[in-house]
């Protein structure tokens, strides 16, 4: 246990004798074929400086690497596209590491962002030799995150070495935000004692062993934040398709009579529904996110009194957006809490708190499995993420993309999706802005007809349609012409 500040607020970034080093000895005492866990998630609260070094090392490297979520340039671009990359788990969207992983240039293993630190530290998935992580404070014994928690606090107990990078750019206020809790190992693991997602059950610091602390290295280097695009025409007409649902569902079901609980995947979507879900009437309803990411669409619905609580384990935010947070850090975390992604993402939770899981895609067949990392089944675009946590645990999943990308040249309804990430016992309703289905109760052949008809583009409707009536003269449950499916990506 951490001997470390409690919930008091830590006045001074660095406490105590701590061994001050650069980027570049920490980088050369790195073993050439180490396994480096890092901090950060949602491209935000990773370490900068040491990557670099890494990068640039004259020595000839073949790290595995291992971070529990999105991560920035200077590790996703720089590091990656360096050569002194072996491995890597488990999330990666960079146009570097896709290439490098598609080229099987780098052994790529994705995970869901729940268990990966379960995996590291107790399934014996890499032996960890150091951990790196960033900070706005540090003692001998403990430090504060930054932007991010991710798998930081199982990452640092699993690693023997620890290297921290202090960011002065991030404000030290960023402690407010940070409730940091960890369960106990298997077989004694106990349920997670958070009863609201607003509540803190935990510290704001991540304790340590202080003999692993093998050095701090003092930076002033900025996060890679997210671009949001403009909300499309399609956007605007998911969130309105979306929002028509959910007013129906709100009042249909007792479970949302005093309570709603939120979640949405990270991304221009994403964000757009959020903004656009502020004029949703949720009547005396308490509104409440429970989910991995915090996007500037979260802060509006805050500023604008729509929204109770935000729970999550990183700020993934515009440049914008973190502004508008670094300048009174202290308010938002009234309502803002960040938690390690194993209670998160945890599933026990998201089942708990009945969260409606909102998330987007690659595709998704007519008989509603879902593809959202590999295009045509085969080239890698991102790693699951914790979209599979929500997607299987949420108590409404909700699948919502446009119909169709390129101006109506490519459909992202297909007759058979042939990579699956969430299957079709994992998704309820399907939101295009075509239209919904809710395909809660149907059978396949019922799910294909209802999405053929409200959510396909009417580009590609009747060729799904057809396709649809042919291979159902076949007398089988999911009836199916492989083929044929396979030809449609041609």
């Amino acid at each position: 246990m951490s001997r470390g500040p409690d919930r008091r607020p830590v006045e001074r970034r660095l406490h105590g004798d701590v061994p001050i080093v650069d980027a570049e000895a920490a980088a050369a005492a790195v073993d050439a074929d180490a396994t480096v866990l890092t901090s950060g998630f949602g491209s935000v609260g990773y370490p900068k400086a040491i990557p670099l070094a890494l990068a640039s090392s004259p020595r000839d490297l073949s790290l595995t690497l291992v971070a529990s979520g999105k991560v920035g340039d200077e590790i996703d671009v720089d590091l990656v596209g360096s050569g002194q990359v072996e491995r890597r788990f488990s999330y990666q969207s960079s146009r570097v590491a896709r290439e490098k992983t598609d080229a099987r240039e780098i052994a790529f293993s994705d995970r869901n962002a729940s268990s990966i630190g379960d995996e590291v530290q107790y399934g014996g998935l890499v032996d960890p030799d150091v951990a790196v992580v960033e900070a706005v404070a540090v003692g001998e014994d403990w430090f504060v995150p930054s932007t991010s928690l991710g798998q930081v606090p199982a990452f640092v107990e699993a690693a023997d070495e620890l290297y921290v990078e202090l960011n002065r750019h991030q404000p030290l206020e960023l402690q407010a935000l940070h409730d940091v809790y960890r369960p106990d190992a298997p077989p004694d693991r106990g349920p997670i004692p958070l009863s609201d997602p607003g509540e803190r059950i935990g510290t704001a610091h991540v304790g340590f062993d202080p003999e692993k602390l093998a050095g701090v290295v003092e930076t002033e280097i900025p996060d890679s934040t997210y671009t949001f695009r403009d909300p499309t025409d399609d956007d605007l007409a998911i969130a309105a398709n979306l929002g028509s649902f959910l007013r129906e569902e709100l009042d249909r079901s007792p479970v949302f009579d005093d309570a709603v609980h939120l979640q949405f995947g990270v991304g221009s979507l994403g964000n757009a529904l959020m903004g656009e879900l502020q004029a949703l009437d949720f009547g005396d309803r308490e509104v409440v996110y429970f989910g991995e990411l915090i996007q500037d669409g979260l802060f509006d619905m805050l500023d604008e009194g729509g929204l109770a609580a935000a729970s999550a384990t990183s700020l993934a935010l515009t440049d914008e957006g973190q502004a508008r947070l670094f300048e009174d850090v202290e308010r938002y975390a009234e309502d803002v809490v960040l938690r390690p992604a194993d209670v998160s993402n945890h599933p026990g939770l998201i089942d708990q708190f009945g969260v409606i899981g909102v998330n987007s895609a690659i595709e998704f067949d007519l008989y509603g499995n879902v593809n959202s990392t590999h295009v045509r089944g085969e080239r890698m675009i991102n790693g699951v993420g914790g979209s599979a946590d929500f997607n299987r645990n949420s108590l409404i999943t909700v699948c919502a993309l446009p119909s169709a990308l390129n101006d109506g040249a490519v459909s992202r309804v297909v007759p058979q999706t042939f990579h699956v990430d969430h299957t079709e016992h994992d998704v309820d309703v399907f939101v295009t802005e075509q239209g919904v289905a809710d395909v809660r109760g149907l059978s396949p052949v019922e799910r294909a007809e209802l999405i053929v008809d409200r959510c396909a583009h009417p580009e590609f409707a009747p060729e799904l349609r057809s396709y649809l009536d042919d291979v159902c003269e076949r007398e089988y449950h999911i009836p199916q012409d492989v083929e044929r499916a396979a030809e449609w990506f041609e």
